[in-house]
Formats: structure tokens, sequence, C-alpha cells
């Protein structure tokens, strides 16, 4: 019997906290996308040990956040095998969807520049659509959640800039035809911010005293057009249409 198709889910976190924070991802994810277990498979990119592992039955990946910079100076043990595995899943010519950390992460991989030249704390953000594409339609502006340190500074050729942001941050870029990397969490809502700012209190993604009101404003805006980014994927992949 051939196995049905699904999703896999990479988890790029560790330390104490990791476990915790790599299935509230997940969970935003099954969410976001309307999945459940049975359609996406968690695997968590924890240690210089991990594997990305096979990639028979998967359709399409989904790639989390991480805590780490691709613009730090010096790369531990384990950020270097979370870019051996990154450049493996796109290597694999399966589609995949990175989150944050990930559009720094290809940027970088594909010879762009990275820096700091427009963090956004934890919170709202405007996404504008300035290029068709299969996943964010033709035009218009949304909004989406956020909270990064670093961000695309030059993007290379090899990569369409699909969206754009607030004094011209790169949102959303697209590499080839099935792949793509978002600045912003499509995969999380009002809840599952508050969740993740709980996790990284003290990263630098919001001022301490900020805290409260950060909170209080998120269940005002609509990020549904966000989530569906994800869940568009997701259904692309399921359905066969990058086969």
């Amino acid at each position: 019997m051939t196995a049905m198709p699904k999703l896999l889910f990479l988890s790029l976190r560790t330390g104490g906290i990791g476990p915790a924070v790599a299935h509230a991802e997940y969970h935003d994810v099954l969410r976001a996308t309307g999945l459940d277990e049975v359609d996406v498979e968690l695997r968590i990119i924890d240690s210089p040990g991990a594997e990305l592992g096979p990639l028979d039955p998967i359709c399409g990946i989904i790639v989390g956040g991480c805590s780490l910079n691709v613009s730090s100076p010096e790369r531990s043990a384990w950020h270097m095998r979370i870019d051996d595995i990154l450049s493996a899943a796109v290597a694999s010519g399966k589609p995949v969807f990175f989150v944050c950390f990930g559009i720094s992460w290809l940027v970088d991989h594909l010879g762009g520049e990275v820096g700091r030249t427009h963090p956004e704390p934890s919170g709202p953000t405007t996404v504008e659509v300035v290029e068709d594409d299969v996943l964010a339609g033709a035009s218009g502006t949304f909004t989406a959640l956020t909270g990064h340190t670093e961000n695309p500074v030059a993007v290379p050729d090899s990569l369409a800039v699909v969206a754009s942001g607030p004094d011209g941050l790169v949102q959303v870029v697209r590499y080839g035809d099935r792949v793509w990397a978002a600045q912003f969490h499509a995969e999380m809502d009002a809840a599952a911010m508050r969740t993740r700012m709980d996790f990284f209190h003290d990263y630098g993604y919001f001022p301490a005293d900020e805290y409260a009101r950060i909170v209080a404003d998120l269940p005002n805006h609509d990020v549904s057009r966000a989530n569906a980014l994800l869940r568009d994927f997701a259904r692309l992949c399921l359905d066969g249409y990058f086969d």
C-alpha cells in the first residue's frame, strides 16, 4: 500500500525550553493549516547530531522559527548542523515554506546580505504583496504577527521579492517555484504570539515593560490572510500541485 502524502514540520529549537516551544509551534501550524497530527509530522532539530530524516512520503516542508541569528559572528555546532539540514531540505526539490529565521537563512545561503537595519518588536506588522504569487495572491495589503532582530538587507538575484513592509522591509521571498520564506510568523494568531512571548520574554524581541500592552492589543488584528499563506501552501502540497 502506498503511504499517504503528509507535510513535515521542522522545529529548530534546543535547550531547556526547546521541547515546549517546538510543540507549541507544531500546534500553531496545525491550527493555521486546518490539519491534524496525522497530516503533519514533527521533527525537532535540537542538537548537532540531529538528522533531517527520510523525505518519502513527505510532500512539503514547513520550517519554524529559531532563536539563532544569521548575522552573528560565530556559529555553534548546532547552528552549522541547521545550515546543513536546511540546505538539504532546499536541495531535495520538496516544496518548502520558511518562517522568520528562515528568510535570513535563505538570503544568506544564496549569497545575499543579512543585517539589523529593520528590526520589528513583537506585534502586528504590515505586509504588501508586490508580485503575483500562487500563495500571496496578486495584490493587496494584510496584517501579520512578527518579532525579529535581523532582516534581509540585500536580496540575491535568485530570489523574487513577493511582499514588502514598512520602510522597504522584505517580508516574503520566493526561490524558484517551490520555496518561500516569510519574515513574519504566518502560523501565529494572538494566542500563539502571547505563548511565544512568554517563552522568549528576555530575548530582546520586545521591551519587558511593553508586554501587557502588546498582549492586550494582539486580538485587535485580523491575521487570517497571513495564516492563509501557510494553509494554502499546505493544501497545494497535499493536493499534489508541485508533483
